[in-house]
């Protein structure tokens, strides 16, 4: 590099802003960028349901920038969605999360092979006249990482499975699910409240956050996306999968 080429290095160094580039304002509560917030979309007031929400929360979900946990803790008063943070539970750090598993109205809801659907529970208002709702453990997390939470944490296996059948489609349109029944969970608690509170409107109050969002999301450049499911089916899916996806797809439960 000769002196003119040093020179010329020197000024273009010499031209850049003294300052950090602007960053754009983040709303305090979503933690997204203002400009695309969602929080005008969550309940005026905390849901109050009867039954509790607890997310079972692998590490990894804290770090996505589109995550429908945060959604739902903000949507629900917070004594009522609680979330536990870990790859295996309960350890001592959860404090009163081994006192709910251990509590006989707690459901997990897990797509195993013994798990009850659902539609098999009775909404509270009818269930013996009983004001006392029920404990929903749901697993936040990749398939892969829910499995391997439910895996390292025994105390899940004594509980009461249930399961989502009758639900096909997320709603979830800006991200690709693994298989087309697979569901966010913020979906999954909308759905779950919505039957066992036996009141529709949770269903419709709980997803208008993850609807603005991905409406945002596709008027600035996304696009919807199908399951891998759908796209292996279709010969659309652009990547080779592994054996793991493949059994998954192959012996799908939901």
């Amino acid at each position: 590099m000769d002196e003119h080429q040093i020179q010329d290095v020197w000024e273009d160094l010499g031209g850049l802003p003294v300052d950090p580039p602007k960053m754009r304002d983040i709303c305090d509560a979503c933690l997204r960028p203002t400009v695309v917030c969602w929080c005008p979309y969550l309940p005026q007031e905390p849901l109050s349901p009867k039954c509790k929400i607890v997310i079972l929360q692998h590490p990894a979900e804290e770090k996505r920038c589109l995550r429908t946990a945060h959604m739902l803790t903000l949507s629900i008063i917070p004594e009522k969605c609680i979330i536990f943070k870990g790859k295996k539970f309960p350890q001592a750090k959860h404090g009163e999360l081994a006192s709910i598993l251990s509590s006989p109205n707690t459901l997990l809801l897990y797509p195993a092979n013994n798990a009850e659907d659902m539609s098999e529970l009775q909404p509270i208002s009818e269930a013996d006249g009983s004001s006392d709702g029920y404990t929903i453990i749901l697993i936040d997390g990749t398939w892969p990482q829910a499995k391997t939470i439910y895996n390292n944490s025994p105390m899940l296996h004594n509980l009461r499975r249930i399961k989502l059948t009758q639900y096909k489609g997320s709603e979830y349109v800006v991200r690709t699910q693994p298989t087309e029944g697979c569901l966010s969970t913020l979906e999954t608690a909308a759905h779950v409240l919505s039957y066992l509170e036996n009141n529709s409107s949770y269903h419709e109050i709980l997803l208008k956050p993850l609807t603005a969002l991905c409406t945002f999301q596709l008027e600035h450049g996304a696009v919807t996306h199908q399951s891998k499911e759908f796209r292996l089916k279709n010969q659309t899916y652009p990547k080779l999968i592994g054996r793991r996806l493949q059994k998954l797809l192959n012996n799908t439960i939901i």
